[in-house]
């Protein structure tokens, strides 16, 4: 490829999003092996992270990582791991802390954890295991990255996104909940489980069992465990139960058993979110597909599996064994052990009798084939990895089966169980009527079902929310039509921007949602709004770093960001959403009736306090350490947005002109006031509009405006850094030729112009 084609391509990946605004999570791309470097200036550096990492789990300080080229000084590295990690290897798991030292982050990530696909002949089950989970419930996510220590080639290496307050922010809205890892500290034995039993005595009982991530919260958890327990009824009222549900099938259908539903029910997290609800988080999938053979019986007992045990492995283990209490309180609802026969079919389905994880597993198979066979540190040969989805391979005293060897005999068993001959209820479109009904209006919403019992809607009014369920009735009452003709009807009110909402049936032996991936996935009802366009409202300011300066209503500092309204007329905000994740761009919903007055301001806190109603406080925190803002409609249309790297204590990133300008760095934030006095007619500027020729340009950059305009000329990068800045004169003239490849803002007062430029 030449330079010319290579800045094409990169500019037509950047034209797919906003200026200023980076796709996120390149770092766990599925479709790209990362490389990591490290270098420690310590000679007896393995030794010292052995002798850690059987003390006390202190990092060493690496005196540089390098991920794919771009370098971060002094980090913490530590080994990780139990069976996986062994002293006497080179290829153990690590955790590599960014911030261990200093404030950075690659791409908002601060923690990168590696395992070594210890146990796994096809070095391709965590990544694998990861994405097919995600489809159905919150995960991590993962990719592969090669190693290298001090320009040694350590090995490839699964990359798995960390489990932490950033993770919980980013998926349950809230970081400061009660925030459990459950493995037992030792090492496993099935005589300590991390099984949610609820325990004689206090919460000290609890301590071998579960490690604390929060700074409290262990009767929390005593009260779950006794739900779980004694009362699993109330379950609902405690735990994301359709995430359990999930986990739960997964754990069935993939045979992955070292796990909650493996002998010593660990590898997961338990995140109490502000809807006072404990969600389930699944952790350490390299020994999926089979990986572990040890289901467990009773309190002591391992209970071995051979392959063909596993191929046969009951849909139903532990469905009376007290040692496994959440199996038991889903077996035992009919409710919940419908939903979870719906669910585990709906993975056999989609993932094994499709051919779907073949495909992805033979993909990721060619992708890593190289740092695989360059590998000399793996634990398996390169033939047993070329092997590995088709024949077994020896892990000490049991044998890893072959990924499609295992999936093809694990779905001609479950095929044949009398539950997956159970007819499931049909389950037509689930629209809504009207199709894009007015705010604060009642939505009705229909679906044509057969061979069910009872139907229920679910729907919430924001994405932080657990679904409401009402019963659908089929009775010429519901706006269903008429009664008894399989049409079923429920409504609610629409006192938001959008509803997200899924419709469940059942009948006496089995459930079935749509669509088919409820609660993780859903349907969307929008109100019909009028919105502001680009330029009309933008972020001019925000901090992220509050130490002493302004506080919100509680008397708290806490981070906060300024919009500002451009035009000269109020605009509603009902329909917009604020957000830190690109991939997430609905995450904070504006109130309904929020305004923002002619060229005024409006102020927001970010601080994940957004529970109450109208309240302006934004389910998410700003990261010291950098990441983006961006406003917009949810979907496709892009209001304004912002990248920004390390913060300041008690200095903001703002606006000058107010609106229109660069972002500056700011000593004195000016909190819900303007950043500078501009002497540019407002009227004037907003009018005022910019040409450029030729666009794109390889030399010469030609400008001109549409009318006079007394003030300075300025240029900025993708990244929003400053290159140049001159008097305008009426008209400019530009050398180009020594400007990187990429897409550039022109800025004259109010008008700005994008431009690309190609080398």
């Amino acid at each position: 490829m030449s330079a010319l084609q290579a800045c094409k391509a990169l500019l037509w990946i950047g034209l797919l999003f906003p200026l200023g605004l980076r796709a996120q999570s390149t770092f766990y791309n599925t479709g790209q092996i990362q490389r990591i470097e490290l270098h420690f200036s310590q000679p007896n550096w393995d030794y010292q992270l052995d002798t850690a990492k059987l003390g006390a789990e202190t990092p060493l300080m690496a005196d540089w990582l390098k991920i794919n080229g771009i370098q971060y000084d002094s980090v913490g590295v530590r080994y990780k791991g139990n069976s996986s990690y062994d002293s006497t290897k080179i290829k153990n798991p690590l955790n590599i802390s960014l911030d261990e030292y200093k404030n950075q982050a690659h791409e908002g990530y601060a923690t990168i954890k590696l395992g070594n696909a210890y146990a796994d002949p096809s070095l391709i089950r965590e990544v694998l295991a990861y994405d097919i989970l995600g489809d159905y419930m919150h995960c991590p996510k993962a990719n592969f990255a090669q190693l290298y220590i001090n320009g040694n080639y350590i090995g490839l290496y699964s990359n798995p996104e960390s489990i932490n307050k950033e993770f919980c922010s980013n998926h349950f809205y809230s970081s400061s909940g009660t925030f459990f890892k459950c493995n037992p500290l030792d090492i496993p034995s099935p005589l300590i489980k991390s099984n949610l039993k609820t325990l004689t005595g206090d919460s000290t009982a609890y301590f071998p069992r579960y490690e604390l991530k929060s700074n409290a919260g262990w009767n929390d958890l005593v009260s779950l465990c006794d739900v779980v327990t004694t009362n699993s009824a109330a379950l609902s009222s405690k735990m994301d139960m359709d995430g359990a549900i999930w986990m739960l099938a997964f754990n069935d259908v993939m045979v992955n058993l070292d796990s909650y539903s493996g002998v010593f029910t660990q590898n997961y997290y338990l995140y109490h979110d502000a809807t006072d609800h404990f969600n389930p988080i699944v952790w350490d999938l390299n020994m999926s597909f089979g990986g572990f053979p040890f289901l467990g019986i009773g309190t002591s007992g391992t209970a071995t599996l051979t392959v063909p045990n596993m191929e046969q492995m009951p849909i139903d283990i532990h469905a009376t064994d007290p040692n496994w209490p959440l199996i038991n309180a889903v077996m035992g609802s009919p409710r919940y052990k419908r939903m979870y026969l719906a669910h585990l079919r709906t993975i056999a389905d989609e993932v094994i009798a499709s051919g779907d994880y073949l495909a992805r597993a033979s993909a990721f198979q060619s992708l890593v084939d190289t740092a695989v066979a360059s590998d000399n540190n793996k634990f398996y040969t390169y033939t047993q990895f070329q092997n590995s989805l088709t024949a077994g391979a020896p892990n000490g005293s049991y044998t890893v089966p072959g990924i499609s060897s295992l999936m093809i005999a694990r779905l001609a068993y479950l095929q044949g169980r009398p539950e997956f001959g159970y007819a499931q209820p049909i389950i037509g479109s689930a629209l809504p009527s009207p199709l894009t009904p007015a705010l604060n209006s009642t939505v009705t919403v229909t679906a044509q079902v057969s061979g069910a019992d009872s139907v229920f809607l679910g729907y919430r009014l924001d994405q932080s929310l657990k679904f409401v369920r009402a019963q659908m009735y089929d009775d010429g009452a519901h706006g269903d039509a008429g009664a008894a003709d399989g049409l079923y009807g429920a409504s609610f009110t629409l006192s938001a921007a959008a509803a997200q909402y899924y419709v469940y049936a059942e009948n006496a032996n089995i459930g079935a949602f749509s669509p088919a991936r409820a609660e993780h996935e859903y349907h969307v009802v929008q109100a019909a709004l009028s919105l502001p366009q680009p330029g009309d409202l933008v972020v001019n300011e925000f901090l992220a770093v509050n130490q002493t300066g302004m506080t919100d209503e509680a008397g708290q500092l806490e981070d906060w960001i300024e919009l500002y309204n451009t035009t000269n007329g109020t605009l509603a905000l009902t329909g917009l959403y604020l957000t830190d994740d690109v991939l997430n761009r609905s995450k904070y919903a504006f109130p309904a009736g929020t305004v923002i007055p002619a060229r005024g301001f409006l102020m927001l806190w970010a601080d994940e306090d957004s529970s109450t109603a109208n309240y302006l406080h934004c389910n998410f925190k700003l990261s010291s350490q950098g990441e983006e803002i961006l406003l917009g409609d949810g979907g496709s249309l892009t209001l304004d947005s912002i990248v920004y790297g390390p913060q300041t204590a008690d200095m903001s990133l703002g606006r000058c002109p107010d609106g229109t300008g660069a972002l500056g760095l700011r000593t004195a934030p000016s909190f819900n006031a303007y950043n500078c006095t501009v002497a540019v007619d407002p009227t004037t500027a907003h009018a005022l509009q910019l040409s450029a020729f030729p666009n794109p340009t390889t030399e010469r950059l030609e400008i001109s405006a549409s009318s006079p305009y007394k003030g300075d000329l300025e240029v900025t990068n993708a990244l929003g850094i400053r290159i140049l800045k001159e008097k305008w004169t009426g008209s400019a003239n530009l050398d180009v030729q020594d400007w990187a490849c990429g897409i550039y803002m022109l800025r004259l007062g109010n008008a700005t112009r994008k431009i690309i430029v190609l080398h």
